[in-house]
C-alpha cells in the first residue's frame, strides 16, 4: 500500500513537472513563424447578435485571442445614447460589457466598438466591430455610413460623435439628445446602426461635455438634405481557395444599406463669450488688455486714481497698437505723469456677454501696478562723456552709458524680394521721423545715388512699422541709412546710425506657376500655395468668367494646394452657421492631390480638375495631420509628384516615372464602398459619392 502512494506520489510529480515544461514551453511563437496580421475573430456572445425579448443589461462577448481595448471610454458608443457610461472591460479572450442605464422597452440598442479592440500582441485593430439585441419582440437593421472631414483643411475626423434625429425641427441638435449615434474610425468613417424605417436628419459634433447634443461653441457638421435609409439585394462574388492553392468563385445573396456615401464637413462657429480675459503693465510705459472673443468696438478706458486727469479717456493720454480684430490691446502711455505712476487705478467699459448670451456693456475697475527692477548703484563721480570734431572743433555731448536708444530694425534680409516692399520697425513708437536724415541709395559702379522713396506706415501695425514700397531694379545693391537724431521716440529717446545695405533678386532667381482651374468658370476660387506643414504662404484669385490663377515670383521648392469656392467674394475662406435662422455651410474646399516642385527660372502651366478624384482621396497624405496608425512593419504611402520637363511643362501620365503610389487611395467605407466626389448641386457644400 505504501509502495503504491509513493508510486503515485512519483507519478503525479512527473506529470507536474510535464506540464509545467509545455507550458514553458508554448511561450511565445517559432523562430521564422509568420507574422499576425489578422485582427480577433468574433466567435460568440451573450447574448447574440440580432437576439430579441433581451431583458440583461450585461453583455459578454467572446474572441478567438486574447485581447485589449484601446480607449474605451471615448470610441465605445452605446445607442440610444446613455445618460451613465456602460463598465467596459476586457479579460483575455472574454470582453464585458454592463449598461448601468435602465433598459428601455422594446427598443434596439447597439454597443458599437469602432476600432476600439485590437488582440493583445501584435495589435491588429478589429474595426467596425458592433452588438446589437432588442429588449422587444423585432429589431431594427437599418444603416446609415459615411465619412466626416474638417471642412477648412480636409483632414479625417477622428472620434467625432456622429447621430441621427427623427425629430426634424431645427432646433432639435440644440435641445435634444441624439437618437442613434456612432463614432468616427481614425479614416473619419462611420456607420449608424439599427436604424427603424424612417425619415432623419444627420449631423456631427464633437460632443466635449457628453450631453449629445450641440452646444454653440463646439464643432459640428450637418447634411441638407433628410435621409431616409433603405436596404437592396446585391449579389455578392466571394473567391474560394482549395488545400492545393486554386481559387475559384462563387456567387451569394447579399444585401446593401443605402445611404452608404454621406460626406459631413465639419466647422466651427468661431462663436467666444466675450470678456475680459488679461490685463497686463509689462512695461512701464505700456498697459495690455486682452478679451475673449473678436470686437468691432474699442473698450473705454479711463483713469480713477493714481494720475493726474481723473476722468479722462484713454486716447488723449496713450497710443493704441490693436490687432484686426480687437480683441488683443496694447496701450503705449504717452503722458509723462501716467508713466510715472506706478500704481493705475482704471475704468475699463466694454462689451461683455450675459447670462442670455446677449452682449451687454460692462465696467470693471482694474489695478495696473509696476515697480522698477533694482539698479546696480552708480560710481560717486562719473566721468563727462563728448566728441570733439577734429576738424571743426564741435563738442557733442553723448547720453549717460544707460541711455535707452530708440532701436530701428530691417524685416528684410540682406536678399531683397521683387515686388516686396523694404519693412522696418522701431523699438518705441515715433514722435517724428526727419526724412532728410533717411537715405535710400543705388549703387552704380562704386558710387552710391541717392533715390526718390516714400515712407508710409503698415497697415496690420502702423504704429512700431514702416515701409518702403519701391519698384526694385534685378540684381542691384541698395542701401538703406537712418542717420543720428533721424528718429526720435515719444519718450525722447533717438537713434543710433542705422545701415541696412541690401541686394535684389534676379526673376531667374523664382518661378511662376499658373493653375488652370476646369469646371469652375462661374465661380470665383482662391487658389493657395502650401507649405509642407499645410500653411498658405501664397494666395491668387481665380476671378469668374475665368480660368486661371498666378502665382509670380514664388521662390523654388517643394508646395502642395488647395482652392476654395468664394461665394460671398471676400476673398477669405468662410466657416458655417448653426445659429442664424438658416443654417449655413462653410465654403467649399478642395486639394490638388499632387506635389508641386518649383525650380529657379520655370514658367509652369498646371490644369487642375477638381472634381477629377473624390474629395477623401484629394489631400496628399504628406501634409495629413490626422494619419491613421500604420500595423506593425508597415510602411507609409508616399505621394505622386507632378513631373515637368526641362522647360517646365507638365509630362503626361503615361510618359513620366514612377514617383511612388498615392497614399489616401482606396479608402473606401465600411462594407467596403467606395469614394467621394464631384458636388451635389441641390444642396450646395455637402458631397456625395461618385
Amino acid at each position: 500500500m505504501k509502495g503504491d502512494s509513493l508510486s503515485g506520489m512519483k507519478m503525479l510529480l512527473w506529470c507536474t513537472m510535464a506540464l509545467f515544461t509545455a507550458a514553458c514551453a508554448s511561450i511565445g511563437r517559432p523562430e521564422g513563424g509568420a507574422r499576425d496580421e489578422k485582427p480577433p475573430v468574433f466567435r460568440s456572445s451573450d447574448p447574440m447578435p440580432g437576439a430579441t425579448n433581451v431583458k440583461k443589461s450585461k453583455i459578454t462577448v467572446y474572441f478567438d485571442e486574447n485581447i485589449q481595448l484601446e480607449d474605451a471610454f471615448s470610441k465605445v458608443v452605446v445607442s440610444p445614447a446613455q445618460k451613465q457610461p456602460p463598465q467596459i472591460n476586457a479579460n483575455g479572450r472574454r470582453l464585458t460589457v454592463e449598461l448601468r442605464d435602465t433598459l428601455r422597452d422594446s427598443m434596439t440598442y447597439t454597443v458599437d466598438f469602432a476600432d476600439a479592440i485590437k488582440d493583445l500582441n501584435e495589435g491588429n485593430i478589429l474595426d467596425g466591430f458592433a452588438i446589437d439585441f432588442s429588449t422587444g419582440p423585432t429589431i431594427d437593421t437599418l444603416r446609415i455610413s459615411g465619412m466626416v472631414l474638417q471642412a477648412e483643411n480636409l483632414e479625417p475626423a477622428q472620434g467625432m460623435l456622429v447621430g441621427v434625429y427623427s425629430n426634424l425641427a431645427d432646433s432639435a441638435v440644440k435641445t435634444l439628445p441624439l437618437e442613434r449615434i456612432a463614432r468616427t474610425n481614425q479614416l473619419g468613417q462611420f456607420t449608424i446602426r439599427n436604424l427603424p424605417p424612417g425619415e432623419y436628419r444627420i449631423f456631427a459634433i464633437n460632443d466635449l461635455n457628453r450631453d449629445y447634443h450641440w452646444d454653440r461653441s463646439e464643432d459640428i457638421a450637418f447634411f441638407d438634405t433628410i435621409i431616409s435609409p433603405s436596404v437592396e439585394s446585391i449579389t455578392v462574388t466571394d473567391t474560394l481557395y482549395s488545400m492545393a492553392g486554386t481559387d475559384s468563385l462563387a456567387t451569394r445573396a447579399g444585401v446593401r444599406y443605402l445611404p452608404n456615401d454621406i460626406l459631413l464637413t465639419w466647422f466651427n462657429e468661431n462663436y467666444k463669450s466675450h470678456y475680459l480675459s488679461d490685463y497686463k503693465r509689462p512695461e512701464r510705459r505700456k498697459i495690455t488688455l486682452g478679451f475673449g472673443a473678436p470686437n468691432d468696438t474699442l473698450p473705454r478706458v479711463d483713469i480713477v486714481s493714481g494720475a493726474p486727469g481723473i476722468g479722462r479717456d484713454i486716447s488723449e493720454w496713450a497710443l493704441l497698437k490693436a490687432n484686426a480684430t480687437l480683441d488683443t490691446l496694447e496701450y503705449w502711455i504717452s503722458d509723462p505723469d501716467v508713466v510715472a505712476s506706478d500704481s493705475l487705478r482704471l475704468a475699463v467699459t466694454y462689451q461683455k456677454t450675459d447670462s442670455l448670451d446677449r452682449l451687454v456693456w460692462n465696467t470693471d475697475t482694474l489695478r495696473f501696478f509696476f515697480r522698477e527692477p533694482k539698479k546696480k548703484k552708480k560710481k560717486e563721480k562719473e566721468e563727462p562723456r563728448f566728441t570733439v570734431d577734429s576738424v571743426s572743433g564741435d563738442t557733442t555731448f553723448l547720453p549717460p552709458p544707460d541711455f535707452e536708444y530708440l532701436t530701428l530694425k530691417a524685416r528684410s534680409t540682406s536678399m531683397q524680394d521683387l515686388g516686396r516692399p523694404l519693412v522696418f520697425e522701431t523699438s518705441q513708437p515715433l514722435a517724428s521721423l526727419d526724412t532728410t536724415g533717411v537715405h535710400l541709395e543705388l549703387k552704380v559702379d562704386s558710387l552710391w545715388e541717392k533715390i526718390p522713396f516714400t515712407i508710409v506706415p503698415d497697415s496690420l501695425d502702423p504704429l512700431l512699422v514702416r515701409k518702403i514700397n519701391q519698384d526694385w531694379k534685378p540684381g542691384e545693391t541698395y542701401r538703406f541709412t537712418v542717420d543720428t537724431l533721424a528718429a526720435v521716440s515719444i519718450y525722447g529717446p533717438w537713434n543710433r546710425p542705422f545701415t541696412h545695405e541690401f541686394k535684389v533678386k534676379q526673376p531667374e532667381d523664382y518661378a511662376n506657376l499658373f493653375m488652370t482651374v476646369t469646371g469652375m468658370d462661374s465661380l470665383q476660387v482662391v487658389v493657395e500655395l502650401l507649405t509642407s506643414g499645410d500653411q498658405p504662404v501664397r494666395r491668387a484669385v481665380k476671378p469668374v468668367g475665368e480660368a486661371r490663377a498666378e502665382f509670380r515670383l514664388v521662390d523654388p521648392g517643394k508646395y502642395y494646394a488647395r482652392l476654395f469656392i468664394d461665394e460671398n467674394m471676400n476673398g477669405k475662406w468662410d466657416t458655417g452657421s448653426m445659429s442664424d435662422s438658416i443654417a449655413v455651410q462653410p465654403e467649399e474646399v478642395f486639394y490638388y492631390s499632387k506635389a508641386l516642385n518649383l525650380k529657379k527660372n520655370w514658367d509652369i502651366e498646371q490644369a487642375w480638375d477638381p472634381y477629377e478624384l473624390p474629395v477623401d482621396m484629394q489631400k496628399p497624405y504628406a501634409i495629413k495631420k490626422n494619419k491613421p496608425k500604420l500595423k506593425r512593419g508597415e510602411k507609409a504611402p508616399v505621394d505622386e509628384e507632378e513631373q515637368y520637363d526641362e522647360f517646365g511643362n507638365p509630362i503626361p501620365a503615361d510618359r513620366r516615372g514612377s514617383t511612388g503610389n498615392r497614399g489616401n487611395s482606396g479608402m473606401g467605407l465600411p462594407g467596403g464602398f467606395g469614394g467621394f466626389g464631384g458636388r451635389t448641386q441641390s444642396n450646395g457644400s455637402n458631397l456625395r459619392a461618385q
